[in-house]
């Protein structure tokens, strides 16, 4: 094991800059989604001035700003923020079905890293749990996940 190397990325977001993408749907939700984001951007080592929100109308239109933003190549990552939840149609699937295939598929198109703190989430209350309670916040989670890929794609690059 010793003579096999290993690379990975690390959580140091200094000199990186990041875009966040957020539905204004359920804001309620993503707000809490937000400043999980920010808090944690910050506490890596970003700097406000490296960081811009993108805001859309919902889950639905954030591959297509997502898209725009890594064909762009003004960030180094992108990060997702949005709350889809269940209700009694369904709406539901396709809205988060397409969220997550079009965001995946911006970040292999553009070998962008993207953290996906897209909540689809059957209650108000799960979206609660995720957005900062019980669960943690996904926010923090997904730009976690950004900030070790864009140091890793550096590394490995």
């Amino acid at each position: 094991m010793d003579k096999i190397k290993s690379t990975e990325g690390d959580l140091l977001a200094r000199d990186m800059r990041f875009t966040i993408v957020a539905a204004r749907f359920n804001d309620f939700i993503v707000e809490s989604l937000i400043k999980g984001a920010l808090s944690c951007l910050r506490r890596h080592g970003a700097v406000d001035s490296d960081i811009d929100i993108v805001r859309v109308p919902g889950a639905f239109e954030m591959p297509l700003a997502v898209e725009t933003v890594a064909k762009a190549r003004r960030c180094d990552a992108i990060i997702a923020l949005g709350a889809v939840i269940r209700g009694g149609t369904p709406h539901f699937d396709y809205v988060s079905g397409e969220c997550i295939s079009g965001i995946a598929r911006a970040g292999q198109n553009h070998s962008m890293p993207i953290g996906f703190g897209v909540l689809t989430v059957d209650s108000i209350e799960q979206a609660i749990e995720r957005a900062g309670t019980k669960a943690g916040n996904k926010g923090e989670e997904a730009t976690l996940a950004v900030i070790e890929m864009v140091s890793l794609l550096r590394k490995l690059s």
